[in-house]
């Protein structure tokens, strides 16, 4: 008897370089961005507030260009945005190494958020969407572990930033984006139908391979348009959720290794309390991805959104180290099942033709999130001299965030789907 390799499915192979390249941009830019406002604080003076608003001035563009990025993927497929980001991305870095002046600092960041948003979440959440359908959530946990994974490097960053000084590593990472970075994003294609294959390597339901003069087949179960999505009561509080959630990891990425500095520990040590969420938020995704596909994605957010408020009051309060150790357990746990389980929960509730535009216009409504929290942290530190009544208030908005999760219900299918396309192959 003679056995045959199965080549493998190719969804797979564009899971594994999402992981790469938001694993890159985890790793240089957000993971790393706490350690930079410290760096830029002591040579330049700045305040917390004025240096965390880059952050969510970043968070505000990166809403604004969602809706526009949904809708150009839909498109074109995603390779051609993430290349485009790859490459905005490895600029922005080359340009931060030079700066000198807030303008300066804010203008390098908002052109290193502008890559990094094309080339990261919504491009590569798209892709894997397209890609699978019955193992979505499972897919999702692993295309995004990039961000954890990610986490791992930060030891290293900040032992590089110490040693070689801000400016030097900064123009590095520019350098090591655009090698590492172009590679990966010749690795994703755009819907499988355009490539002869269909989600999850086998013919689930009635899908079939078109012919040669027919469109693509459409994706089962019911398909919204955006604009039939945002009709909804479900797209809101699924978005509402997701800004909960968001505030409380905006403000870990900003704020925690200043926090922690200010209770005595060492850059080093911070970087080791981040090494450990990281490894729980890998955990948690790879956790949550399973969940979400057998198990009430409901349920799951839920427990996740608490686990963020009870995390950041751990954080708040912290007078010793186990209870830093705690933060960093929930906190990394939480936000790792989350990711997957409502990002695939867009795509079961509205279906898959026009994913990159719904979540995309989501986007806006989850930057409320991302934007408001570092601030509001930052401003309470400046006005106070402590995180204690910013990081409190923040906890309990991402508590009551699981409100919107409780009263979710799945919407109606909409009356007659929009027609569309197939789109062109990236």
């Amino acid at each position: 008897m003679r056995w045959r390799l199965r080549r493998p499915f190719y969804g797979w192979w564009i899971v594994g370089a999402g992981v790469g390249i938001s694993g890159l941009t985890s790793a240089l830019m957000y993971q790393a961005f706490g350690t930079y406002i410290v760096l830029l604080e002591r040579e330049f003076g700045w305040g917390r507030t004025m240096l965390a608003g880059a952050f969510s001035i970043a968070r505000i563009e990166d809403g604004i260009v969602a809706p526009v990025q949904g809708w150009v993927i839909d498109r074109v497929g995603p390779r051609a945005v993430m290349r485009a980001g790859v490459i905005v991305l490895g600029a922005g870095f080359l340009l931060f190494s030079r700066v000198d002046s807030v303008v300066g600092f804010y203008a390098a960041f908002l052109v290193m958020a502008f890559g990094a948003e094309l080339s990261g979440f919504l491009s590569i959440t798209t892709a894997i969407v397209n890609w699978f359908e019955r193992r979505r959530s499972f897919a999702m946990g692993i295309g995004l572990l990039g961000a954890a994974v990610g986490g791992f490097a930060v030891p290293l960053v900040v032992l590089a930033l110490e040693t070689f000084g801000w400016r030097a590593v900064a123009a590095g990472s520019g350098v090591l984006v655009l090698v590492v970075g172009l590679p990966l994003v010749q690795v994703v294609r755009g819907r499988p139908e355009l490539y002869g294959e269909v989600p999850d390597g086998g013919p689930p339901r009635d899908w079939r391979e078109p012919a040669a003069d027919q469109p693509a087949a459409e994706p089962p179960g019911p398909q919204f348009s955006a604009r039939q999505a945002m009709a909804t009561r479900a797209f809101w509080f699924i978005s509402l959720a997701h800004a909960a959630a968001v505030l409380v990891v905006s403000v870990v990425q900003v704020h925690f290794v200043a926090h922690v500095e200010a209770i005595g520990l060492s850059l080093t040590g911070a970087a080791g309390f981040l090494t450990l969420m990281t490894a729980m938020n890998l955990i948690g995704r790879v956790a949550g991805g399973w969940l979400g596909d057998f198990w009430s994605s409901r349920a799951v957010i839920v427990a996740c959104l608490l686990a963020h408020a009870a995390s950041l009051l751990f954080l708040t309060f912290a007078t010793s180290l186990w209870m830093v150790g705690a933060f960093a357990v929930l906190n990394g746990l939480a936000w790792g099942a989350r990711v997957p389980v409502i990002v695939a929960l867009r795509a079961e509730y509205f279906g898959a033709r026009s994913y990159g535009t719904i979540m995309g216009f989501s986007s806006l409504v989850v930057t409320i999130g991302s934007v408001s929290g570092p601030v509001l942290a930052g401003l309470s530190y400046d006005l106070t001299g402590s995180y204690a009544s910013g990081f409190t208030a923040l906890a309990v908005l991402a508590a009551l965030g699981s409100i919107f999760v409780l009263l979710l219900r799945r919407p109606a299918a909409p009356a007659a789907a929009a027609p569309t396309t197939g789109g062109a192959a990236p």
